[in-house]
């Protein structure tokens, strides 16, 4: 359903006073959004939408057909038959209601949907679609980008993919199972450590997602989201130029200002995090690009100036269990200075 729809309906809804038009507004505010699976944005999206509208079509038909016949016991007269009729009824409902309607309803149910399944697998095609690689940890985002040019590019939290062109995802987990799923271009898929599943989800236009976890994976769950931008194809292969090794390996070694911020990064969190040029690093999320995102902790808050320094001072406070450790040891200048550092690292 779309904005303008909404803005219609409850237009004449208020008409009908304020208490109806409150409840609408609760109801039609989850038509719309970058986590609805009612303002779909490509392909898969809307054959899932439909899939959806229809198997509501569908349940409010039978609810109302069930209500009726349940009203109906109460109204109509006592009629007197013979045990033989009586068994007679029994089976017409029996092999009606239990074996021909459920039969004939999943059958139908199927034929929408298992069609609408296969357009989200990742098939050959003419000309190979971009792959892009999403990692769930516990409880972040690592993504990356094997075919980006002089080398593979890695990020976290965010996702970039080109837009109005299928893009295949190969989805494994780190520790337990988590769900990728961006609601608005398709369904979602598990993610399972040790093994790699693969879905196919394009973006109609240039727009910006919301993606959640959505397979419980601990205390954190609810705050393990993913920032998903769609943008043109020179946008985007301008966006992965920007951080090859290379570029970012001179960024991060021509900032003398800084240096003292480099060596803390060096003594105390290199082990854990990767910053091309400096470390190598995989237990935590790649910083490479961290000043260009646009949230810090998977959508904890948003990346502002000071956000990284009050991050590195409260982040079992903001996202109590992650696994990185406090940091009592550290003078609070140092994290200050550390925190500023890293918001420079912006290719």
């Amino acid at each position: 359903m779309s904005l303008c729809i909404q803005r219609l309906t409850l237009q004449r809804v208020k008409s009908l006073g304020t208490p109806l038009a409150m409840l609408a507004s609760l109801l039609l505010a989850g038509c719309a959004g970058d986590k609805s699976i009612l303002d779909p944005a490509g392909q898969a999206a809307r054959d899932v939408a439909m899939i959806w509208w229809v198997m509501l079509s569908f349940g409010t038909v039978v609810l109302v057909l069930v209500t009726a016949f349940w009203l109906y016991t109460f109204k109509r007269k006592e009629v007197t038959r013979t045990p033989a009729e009586e068994r007679k009824i029994a089976r017409r409902w029996i092999i009606g209601g239990g074996i021909v309607l459920p039969v004939a309803s999943i059958t139908a149910l199927l034929a929408f949907g298992v069609p609408t399944g296969q357009r989200l697998l990742a098939l050959p095609l003419g000309e190979p679609p971009e792959v892009i690689e999403v990692i769930g940890h516990q409880w972040w985002w690592e993504v990356r980008y094997p075919g980006a040019e002089g080398g593979e590019v890695v990020t976290s939290n965010q996702l970039i993919m080109p837009a109005g062109e299928p893009v295949d995802f190969h989805v494994t987990g780190a520790d337990v199972i988590h769900a990728f799923w961006v609601p608005r271009l398709g369904g979602k898929i598990d993610m399972i450590p040790g093994r790699v599943n693969k879905i196919r989800l394009e973006a109609d236009e240039p727009a910006v997602f919301g993606a959640q976890c959505a397979e419980f994976c601990g205390a954190q769950h609810a705050q393990m989201q993913l920032y998903v931008e769609a943008v043109a194809r020179d946008e985007y292969e301008a966006w992965l130029a920007n951080r090859q090794i290379d570029e970012l390996s001179a960024l991060a070694e021509n900032d003398q200002q800084h240096e003292p911020a480099r060596e803390a990064f060096m003594t105390h969190c290199a082990s854990c995090h990767r910053i091309a040029g400096l470390s190598s690093g995989g237990e935590g999320p790649d910083l490479s690009d961290l000043g260009s995102r646009t949230s810090l902790g998977a959508g904890i808050m948003a990346m502002e100036e000071g956000a990284v320094t009050r991050w590195l001072q409260r982040h079992q406070d903001l996202k109590p269990g992650n696994k990185m450790p406090p940091h009592d040891d550290i003078e609070t200048a140092t994290l200050e200075s550390l925190g500023a550092w890293l918001e420079t690292l912006t290719p």
